[in-house]
């Protein structure tokens, strides 16, 4: 079946991240359609403006909003009726409702006013730099100062998921657990929350079989043996490597994670929850 191609405009006088992420979130629930999303990021002036009327016209399809400017919003309300196109503006509609919730006026914060460079705005700075320096067990003596650490095998997606986290404001390290190679002691010395991720067998295989692919695809040990006939990538030997890594969580506490099915945002989303809502299984090993 032949999908409906919609193109959806998106402006906005900031970067454009709380309309992109809405459009994320709602588009995959119209499968019969295939939007071709169009950003209009940083429109400040009426000459950008000008511009998006130009795209827009040049292809037209429904328009969302979040221009703070009030003179600039009722500019493109007016060319969206001209252009005969479909406007919402998410911005107004939310203020209104939050308005109405809590009984106070919006003020005007300005195109970008979530930027600000306030304590919040350092503190993801500075959780950045410490996922850099603490990724993949990294400097282990300064696990103490981290507020998550994570562990788990091999291409567990562990360093993308605290870099997610980073944006949050959290300082996560990660270190990897491998069969037969000792922990840092300072894992078992912490005050903050270890939590393990896992992952299917056969998902894993894929990723790593994937990775090897990519990286050295001809590449072989100096016996002779093809890396994919190693236990990085041998089937049995994976699922013992997974068993082996769930025990060792259970054996200290470790509250565990199965990424299979997550994407990384829902695995933050999991880590979040837990840092929020500790209980007795999510307590510091």
């Amino acid at each position: 079946m032949t999908k409906r191609s919609i193109c959806l405009h998106l402006v906005s006088g900031g970067t454009g991240q709380t309309l992109d992420t809405q459009a994320k979130a709602c588009t995959p629930h119209f499968p019969d359609v295939e939007f071709q999303i169009q950003h209009w990021n940083l429109v400040r002036s009426r000459t950008q403006l000008r511009r998006v009327m130009a795209g827009i016209a040049k292809e037209p399809g429904p328009v969302l909003s979040s221009l703070i400017d009030a003179e600039l919003q009722n500019d493109l309300i007016e060319g969206c009726k001209r252009t005969g196109v479909q406007l919402l503006d998410v911005m107004k509609n939310t203020l209104t409702f939050l308005e109405g919730a809590t009984g106070t006026q919006a003020i005007d914060g300005g195109p970008g006013g979530q930027y600000i460079m306030d304590e919040n705005y350092f503190r993801r700075i500075d959780a950045m730099h410490y996922v850099i320096e603490h990724d993949d067990g990294q400097q282990t003596r300064e696990l103490k100062d981290a507020d998550v650490v994570l562990v788990g095998v091999s291409r567990a997606s562990k360093t993308p998921t605290c870099f997610y986290l980073a944006n949050k404001g959290i300082k996560a390290a990660n270190v990897p657990l491998v069969p037969d190679t000792p922990l840092p002691p300072e894992l078992f010395e912490l005050g903050v929350p270890v939590i393990g991720l896992t992952i299917a067998p056969d998902a894993l295989l894929e990723i790593r079989r994937t990775r090897l692919n990519s990286m050295v695809p001809t590449k072989q040990h100096a016996g002779g043996t093809s890396l994919t006939r190693t236990s990085y990538i041998d089937p049995e030997e994976v699922r013992n490597e997974l068993l082996w890594a769930k025990r060792l969580c259970t054996r200290h506490g470790w509250p565990i994670i199965d990424i299979t099915r997550r994407s990384i945002e829902e695995t933050s989303a999991a880590i979040l929850d837990i840092l929020e809502h500790p209980s007795p299984l999510s307590a510091p090993g």
